[in-house]
């Protein structure tokens, strides 16, 4: 698919440049630009689709329609709403109160508020481009597996006296809200989305191929085999435990899981690293504070965890 683009940068990196191409630097040089513009391309064009597939799609539709479903099938329901929603741990906070409103039940609600930004549309498109269909179709299901027990688990334990602030009910049944765009309608706010996107994240990609380019140049390739690469017990935990105080987004991080599977990083204990940083994060505890008890974050934080933990030896098993 990059094939041209390749021919191309190594004609700007040994040509124009005129690096030598068994240097670290012209190594680091290639790959930072090299990857750079792929990444820009995959984003542009899946946040692109899935953003003109979302606009046959409103939240208060998905909230009438999970209002009143039997808990399991909530759960799937709304994790499978996680894929489609645009947000990172943070900002689907707001969405996850507009559900209680909706008299939504609590795990229901978890179940979205871990999927969102655990299979978000970056992640895919980044996880596709990087490592192909495959590894993605398995990320995605085992994300929506720990996103739907996690989900079903808080939902069981009956944890709702741990939400601090009241939730005031929306009075009276809500009603579907139907929204009628024409095609061309959709395809210009799906490009303006698209655009949006890419310029709160373009600094991000630029920051995450960089750090992979030093490390893919420089860093030796037995040192990260040494200290992540082993198939040891705790290299997951320890994974897991890295990503959760570095705040992040997928565009920021996947070029640094790219790198480091390469140089000998098991896949699952790379995308457990990843699922961290995306799916937990301190900022996000921070906020969560405000509208929930330590107790019930805990519990949040620990099912998630326990969760990545299971898809990174998943993944190292199979794979």
């Amino acid at each position: 698919m990059f094939d041209v683009w390749e021919k191309m940068v190594d004609y700007l990196v040994y040509g124009v440049f005129g690096l030598d191409a068994s240097t670290q630097k012209a190594e680091v040089v290639h790959f930072f630009i090299f990857d750079t513009v792929k990444i820009y391309i995959l984003l542009v064009l899946i946040i692109f689709a899935v953003s003109f597939l979302r606009t046959y799609f409103n939240t208060d539709k998905v909230r009438v329609y999970l209002q009143g479903k039997s808990e399991f099938t909530g759960n799937v329901l709304a994790a499978l709403f996680g894929i489609i929603t645009p947000f990172c741990s943070c900002s689907a906070i707001p969405l996850f109160l507009g559900f209680m409103q909706a008299r939504i039940p609590l795990g229901i609600t978890f179940s979205f508020l871990i999927s969102s930004p655990m299979n978000n549309e970056i992640a895919i498109a980044l996880l596709f481009g990087l490592f192909g269909w495959k590894i993605t179709a398995l990320y995605i299901g085992f994300g929506l597996l720990v996103a739907i027990l996690g989900g079903f688990i808080v939902g069981k334990l009956g944890m709702e006296k741990y939400v601090l602030i009241p939730v005031v009910p929306m009075s009276g049944d809500l009603k579907e809200v139907e929204i009628t765009l024409t095609v061309k309608k959709r395809v210009k706010e799906s490009w303006g989305y698209t655009l949006d996107i890419l310029q709160k994240i373009y600094l991000y990609v630029m920051i995450g191929v960089g750090i992979g380019a030093f490390i893919h140049g420089y860093v030796p390739t037995e040192l990260i085999v040494k200290y992540a690469g082993s198939n040891a017990w705790y290299s997951v935990p320890f994974a897991v435990l890295l990503g959760v105080p570095m705040y992040s987004n997928a565009a920021g991080v996947m070029p640094l899981i790219e790198v480091l599977t390469s140089k000998g990083m098991l896949l699952g204990t790379a995308l457990s690293f990843m699922m961290a940083i995306t799916a937990l994060s301190l900022p996000e505890a921070m906020i969560l504070k405000r509208i929930l008890h330590v107790k019930l974050i805990a519990l949040f934080f620990g099912i998630v965890a326990l969760g990545i933990m299971g898809v990174g030896y998943l993944f190292n098993v199979l794979l």
